[in-house]
């Protein structure tokens, strides 16, 4: 695994750079240019894109106009160009340039010791302080589909397209400052037309509150063209006759910001990221819509090849829990935001039931807590009395005395209707029923427990004249770890769309939001109690013997797999690159692949769980409901899967 491509993992890196720059010193923009060229290639980029006139500057007045300006222009694009030979990368510059009698304000396309091909700007700003109808023609105004430059036909116009010669995913679209702020921007028509990479060349004035807008504006762009949108800007070395200019470039893939440079820096800066082609490519054969558009002209595509790089490290953001955001604040956003849409589901299907009571069953766990603060939430909502929620605690051969006071003290603190109802006597009846030996802890010893709580929680559901409500994960339901016609069924399941990474920060938020005293402490607690489902008597100290994770390993791990399988549609090698890259230091090469192939056993051979789930709410991205997201048939094969991760060696 250690001699992949880039290419091998659908990875293109693409640098923004911001150089010092003089205004109108040619000769001093092409050596800071050349500088990060060869800083880029040492990153193992494999393009770079500079600002918007990056060559002479974007302020330099009527001095566009002197004819020794525009020489040196097109010997600067000569010289650059054989860098890009010795570099194998795909370089873009901008620089003021004449066809036919016009000057244009161009983005220049250069690879491969050669001039690839020339975009002109399209909408001129000739406003407040733009004034560039002066000096500029638009790019309608071009009478040619060719532009000389030093004696060398080059293509030119609007209408390029830039296709890598042997990545078909990989194609790009330039467009430059004012043409992607308009209310219709050409780069919707781009991505129509396949382009994945979408490059702004830009020399954007700053102002208060527009380093927001401009991020705003490259995240929403590349969200709705489900491409990557790399925006480079010009930096402080522009005049400061009347405006500044902060050097503030970024890059955003389907509108998750990747890298942003430092603004205000008057030194040549250079940030870069690994754009995922084939993340890109996934989302736009998934997305139907998208493949139904289709752009308003044609274009031309011209060929360039930059070599494929070896993959020493990521340069993107790679989360260890993708379904929990890093930073506190926005955690805490996240989970206000998925507890009311929890509560929200929750509230609307008792109201269509114009149901006043509930039956959950609480084991001291984190998954039947969250349910049930859901619950008493719905019930505050909808103004009913919480003894409506009727809560019963099932102890059973494996319930500990720490999870059982849990359950009972947070039933009372809460205000719920409290229900005791142990199962052992019913349970050992059942065995001698079927004729099963007590002392052997199989599989069977375990489901009938699992069987028996949940049969009583729906003969109760009957008496009080309620619905049960699940309790269940997303975590649990990718691995089928639960027990068919037990806790896997319910008439609603709240937590269904949850991964059980998620799951303890909602708790722990619930704990220090809108709970305080003993309850707070019980909610702390249950954060801190093994995930188990206590199937197995405990140990002879009276602690959980039966720890989850140590059966289908660490759910840090498998909601990494669930979150890169589903959402993204990643290939087992990919996966197995990724997650290793995401928790080196944390799990071993061979940790990460045995869990990984634990995960695709048990993802295609617990279909037929998922295939008849109860109802109950999608939070996020991932959700494997089969009337929604995830249809899979039940005897669907791993072995394709099962057989790549067989050629790993680590």
């Amino acid at each position: 695994m250690d001699d992949l491509q880039n290419s091998d993992l659908g990875l293109f890196r693409l640098a923004v750079a911001t150089p010092e720059h003089r205004v109108a010193d040619i000769a001093f923009n092409l050596h800071q240019i050349c500088e990060l060229v060869e800083q880029a290639d040492r990153q193992q980029c494999q393009g770079v894109v500079f600002p918007e006139l990056s060559l002479t500057g974007y302020s330099c007045g009527d001095l566009f106009f002197q004819a020794l300006l525009q020489q040196q222009v097109e010997h600067a694009l000569l010289d650059l160009a054989i860098l890009t030979r010795e570099r194998s990368l795909l370089v873009i510059v901008g620089a003021p340039l004449v066809q036919s009698g016009r000057l244009f304000n161009c983005a220049v396309l250069l690879a491969g010791g050669r001039i690839l091909g020339v975009v002109p700007k399209t909408f001129l700003p000739n406003t407040q302080e733009f004034y560039e109808e002066r000096w500029f023609s638009a790019a309608t105004d071009r009478n040619a589909d060719v532009i000389d430059i030093a004696g060398r036909k080059v293509p030119f116009g609007e209408d390029l397209l830039f296709q890598h010669e042997q990545w078909g995913s990989c194609r790009l679209g330039v467009e430059i400052c004012e043409d992607g702020w308009v209310a219709n921007p050409g780069s919707g028509d781009m991505a129509l037309a396949g382009a994945t990479i979408l490059c702004n060349l830009s020399a954007s004035p700053e102002i208060l509150g527009k380093q927001a807008y401009r991020r705003q504006l490259v995240s929403s762009q590349s969200a709705r063209c489900l491409a990557l949108y790399a925006y480079a800007s010009a930096g402080p070395g522009e005049s400061s006759t009347d405006l500044v200019f902060s050097g503030h470039s970024l890059m955003a893939e389907n509108g998750q910001l990747l890298v942003e440079s430092e603004r205000f820096c008057f030194t040549s800066q250079l940030v870069c990221a690994d754009a995922d082609m084939e993340r890109l490519e996934l989302e736009r054969l998934k997305n139907n819509s998208f493949a139904a558009g289709m752009p308003r002209r044609s274009y031309r595509m011209v060929p360039f090849h930059v070599a494929s790089r070896s993959v020493t490290e990521l340069k993107r953001p790679l989360p260890r829990q993708p379904f929990v955001p890093g930073d506190p604040a926005v955690r805490s956003a996240h989970c206000e935001e998925i507890f009311a849409l929890q509560t929200t589901a929750l509230v609307k299907r008792l109201r269509h039931l114009h149901s006043r009571r509930v039956v959950i069953g609480i084991s001291g766990g984190l998954d039947s807590t969250l349910a049930l603060l859901v619950l008493v939430r719905a019930f505050d909502r909808l103004g009913l009395k919480r003894d409506g929620i009727v809560a019963l605690t099932l102890p059973g051969f494996g319930t500990t005395a720490r999870t059982r006071g849990n359950a009972e003290q947070l039933m009372e603190k809460l205000g719920v209707t409290r229900r005791i109802v142990p199962i052992d006597e019913a349970v050992r009846q059942h065995f001698i029923d079927i004729g099963h030996d007590e002392q052997r802890h199989d599989i069977t010893y375990e489901n009938a427990q699992a069987r028996e709580r949940t049969q009583i929680l729906m003969d109760v559901a009957n008496q009080v004249g309620g619905i049960v409500i699940g309790t269940g994960d997303l975590s649990e339901l990718a691995l089928g770890w639960c027990t068919y016609n037990a806790d896997h069924m319910s008439m609603y399941g709240v937590n269904c769309g949850v991964p059980k990474t998620l799951v303890r920060y909602l708790v722990s938020w619930c704990a220090e939001t809108a709970y305080c005293g003993e309850t707070r402490a019980i909610l702390e607690d249950i954060c801190a109690t093994p995930v188990s489902p206590e199937l197995l008597p405990p140990d002879e100290q009276g602690q959980i013997r039966q720890v989850t994770e140590d059966h289908v390993g660490p759910y840090e791990l498998h909601d990494f797999f669930l979150f890169q399988v589903v959402r993204n549609q990643y290939e087992p090698r990919k996966v197995f690159w990724l997650a290793r890259t995401a928790f080196d230091g944390v799990y071993d090469g061979a940790t990460v692949l045995r869990w990984l192939k634990v995960f695709y056993q048990r993802f295609f051979s617990q279909q037929f769980k998922r295939s008849c789930l109860p109802d109950g709410p999608k939070v996020g991205s991932v959700s494997l409901s089969p009337r929604g997201d995830w249809r899979m048939p039940s005897d669907a094969v791993a072995d394709l899967w099962l057989s790549q991760l067989e050629l790993i060696r680590v």
